[in-house]
This record gives C-alpha cells, sequence and structure tokens, in this order.
C-alpha cells in the first residue's frame, strides 16, 4: 500500500503543477487587443481551463467565443462563451458541428480583429471540418490508431484532409490577427504538429504523407489520396504564437515530488516514443538492475508512446506500460510501475493509467490471467482493474503527455 499511496500522490501533485491555468495567466498578463473585435476559440482537452483563465485574465471580455473539448471535460458555464463537447481520438459529428460554429464565429473578419486561440493536445480529432465524408475521415483515423503510427505521423496526414489543419484555420481568419496560446502535447513541442497546427505553417510535405500511407499499407479513398498531394500553407503572416506547458515541464514536477516523498529522483527522458509495451520491459529492466540498492529510488520517463492492435480489449498506452512491466518486477523488492497521462484519460477508457507492483503478476495468475495473452489482446484495463491498478483522476484540465515512473522503495 506505501508504494501504491506514493504513486497516487505522485499523480496529484504533479498534474496539479503543471494545470495550464497560471501559464494562460501568465501569457494574456499586460496585453490588450484591438481596437476590433476579440474572439475567443478554445479547442483541445485542455480548453475548458484555458478558455476559463483567459476570461478571468482579461480586462475586456471577448465579443463572442466558444469552447469545443472532450466529452465530460468542461465544468460549467464561461460567461458567455458557449461550450461544445465532442469525440476524441474519433471525431463525430458533434466534433463537425462544433467546428463548423467556430468558423462561424471567426467569419468575415477584418485586419483590426483578433482571434484569441487557445490550443492544447486533442485538437486533432476535436476541431475539423473535414474534406472528405466523415465517416471516411473517421475510418483513416481508426486506421492510423490500429497501425501504431506515432502523433506526428497521423497529424501529417490529417492535416491534409481538413479544412481547418495544418495552417488552413489562421488563413479562415484573414486579415484578423490570431494570437495562439499553445499547450504542448507534443515531444520537442513543434508547433506544426501539436493538434496539427490548425494556425501554424505546415512543416511536412506531400512526399511524407505518400511515404506513411505506403509505411502502414493504409486503405485511402481515390479523393484522400488527391487530397494528400495538395500543399499545405507555408507562411502566415497574421498570427503570433505562444507556447506554455510541456512534458518537460511535467517530469520535473512529477520529480519535484518524488524527491518529498524520499526518493532519489532520475529523469531518464523526456521524449520516450516507443510502443507501449517496449518501455515497460525497459523499466523493469531498470528496476532489476537497481535492486541492490539501499536507497529509495524513482526513475522517470515522460513522453508518448503508441500502442499496435493485436487484439480487441480494453485499454490504453499507460496501462500496457505498466502492464508490460509486471512480468520483469516479478518478486522484486518494494518495486513498482505505474504510468499516467496527464489529461486524465488513457485510451478509450475513464482511466490515467497503470499501476503495478512487484506483487501483480502473481495476482493475476491467482485469477486465471495471463500477462502475455492480456497484452495480445490488448485488454490490460480489465487485467488491471482485477488487482486494483487503474489509476484514474477524472479529466484534469491539461494535457502534457504521460509520464512512467519506477518506484524502489527502502
Amino acid at each position: 500500500m506505501a508504494l501504491r499511496n506514493d504513486c497516487d500522490t505522485i499523480v496529484k501533485e504533479a498534474i496539479a503543477q503543471v494545470r495550464p491555468d497560471a501559464a494562460v495567466a501568465r501569457a494574456l498578463a499586460g496585453r490588450t487587443f484591438g481596437p476590433g473585435r476579440l474572439i475567443l476559440v478554445s479547442v483541445g482537452k485542455a480548453a475548458w481551463s484555458m478558455a476559463d483563465a483567459a476570461w478571468k485574465s482579461l480586462e475586456h471580455k471577448p465579443d463572442a467565443g466558444i469552447v469545443i473539448t472532450k466529452y465530460d471535460h468542461s465544468q460549467g458555464p464561461i460567461g458567455t462563451l458557449e461550450i461544445h463537447e465532442a469525440g476524441h481520438p474519433v471525431p463525430d459529428e458533434n466534433t463537425f458541428s462544433a467546428s463548423a460554429r467556430a468558423l462561424e464565429l471567426t467569419e468575415g473578419l477584418t485586419g483590426e480583429d483578433t482571434v484569441l486561440f487557445l490550443l492544447s493536445g486533442g485538437g486533432s480529432a476535436l476541431f475539423e471540418k473535414p474534406l472528405i465524408p466523415g465517416e471516411e475521415l473517421q475510418d483513416v483515423t481508426k486506421q492510423l490508431l490500429a497501425c501504431g503510427a506515432d502523433i506526428v505521423e497521423m497529424n501529417i496526414l490529417r492535416k491534409r484532409l481538413s479544412a481547418v489543419k495544418g495552417g488552413r484555420f489562421a488563413q479562415h481568419c484573414a486579415p484578423a490577427k490570431v494570437f495562439a496560446v499553445v499547450l504542448s502535447d507534443i515531444i520537442g513541442d513543434p508547433l506544426d504538429m501539436i493538434a496539427s497546427g490548425p494556425a501554424y505553417p505546415d512543416g511536412s510535405t506531400c512526399q511524407q504523407a505518400q511515404a506513411i500511407v505506403e509505411k502502414y499499407g493504409l486503405k485511402l479513398t481515390p479523393q484522400a489520396t488527391a487530397l494528400l498531394a495538395q500543399e499545405t500553407p507555408k507562411v502566415l503572416d497574421n498570427v503570433e504564437t505562444q507556447i506554455t506547458g510541456s512534458v518537460r515541464e511535467l517530469c520535473r514536477a512529477a520529480a519535484e515530488v518524488c524527491k518529498g516523498l524520499g526518493y532519489e529522483p532520475v529523469v531518464l527522458t523526456d521524449s520516450l516514443t516507443c510502443q507501449a509495451r517496449e518501455a515497460g520491459s525497459f523499466l523493469a529492466s531498470i528496476a532489476r538492475y537497481h535492486q541492490d540498492t539501499d536507497r529509495s529510488l524513482a526513475f522517470l520517463a515522460g513522453g508518448e508512446t503508441v500502442v499496435k492492435l493485436t487484439g480487441k480489449g480494453k485499454g490504453g498506452r499507460n496501462q500496457e506500460i505498466a502492464l508490460s512491466a509486471a512480468e520483469g518486477i516479478d518478486g522484486l523488492k518494494d518495486t513498482a510501475v505505474f504510468s499516467f497521462g496527464s489529461d486524465g484519460t488513457d485510451g478509450p477508457t475513464e482511466a490515467a493509467g497503470g499501476f503495478v507492483s512487484h506483487e501483480t503478476k502473481a495476482q493475476l495468475s491467482a485469477k486465471g490471467l495471463s500477462i502475455f495473452d492480456v497484452l495480445q489482446d490488448n485488454d490490460a484495463y480489465h487485467a488491471l482493474a482485477a488487482c486494483d491498478g487503474l489509476i484514474v483522476t477524472g479529466a484534469t484540465g491539461t494535457n502534457v503527455n504521460d509520464v512512467a515512473v519506477v518506484l524502489i522503495r527502502r
């Protein structure tokens, strides 16, 4: 229980330290907009928190505005702003209707007007006007999720199938100025990739898009294939962007909490990008190597792994990391591995991630569950639920990637 209690403390306090409220307030401090209209558009998993912070920070309130976030991620009304919830990670009809409303609010603006654009991870699914039928876009998204494509590869394709991604939203707003405040959920903070860069020049190419299709054997219609051959905007002169928040800050916050609990923290990386099962095995190997220590140690790895679907179970990348590590830390003294998403959701589940200890494999075996079989069916959720290994935080209001942690308590 001590290890699990430490896990819960680290998750709760680290997330609290990277909420976007203060960051948005800093970005807007002393800033004035005018002399025309001010339209607020906030999109992503952290859209509600970012919009709430902006509304409280602005002396002169927006003339109109809209918030588009994931289901169950809004926390009530914000002034006169419209609040919409929609599908993630696959866009749905609410995505399309809410995005159409955002485009309506930002249509016909003048050079004296400003769009305050608050953007966070998840925007690729939540902000969309597809150039192909919605059902086809959903199918392409599902193919990309199933094949194990990383977030950058996914966004290179999604930009070209969309009327708002890859800088096209900023084009739509012109000649109005766009001031974008961006919460990064992609390693290295590439502004053209975060939420597929609706208000930033696209740095990817048609050749890269075609290579991704060939790499994963994606099945596209002739219409979608033709769109991949059309270049996206490479220059935008009406946009100013300020980035705030990243996985590096999340790692730093988690490390500080570990230190406060008596562990010696070591941040291994903030750019973990392999398959989730490989990450879990790697973290378990670190735990085995340091078993002879007489000090309490914490090893942290931030980033965003991927899951390759081989079954039809329920789970997410953080749950797969944890369950994959359970095999390698079986029987080790006072050792645990956990991984969590800062947004509070992991895959299509209500859990933020998963926790395992040196006792987990034995607990699952007693219930007739094989870790190998569970992972082959991508069913980490139900296995972790069977041994009290789910991490559940609820929607957090932020989204700055994931952190996995090895705890060795002495």
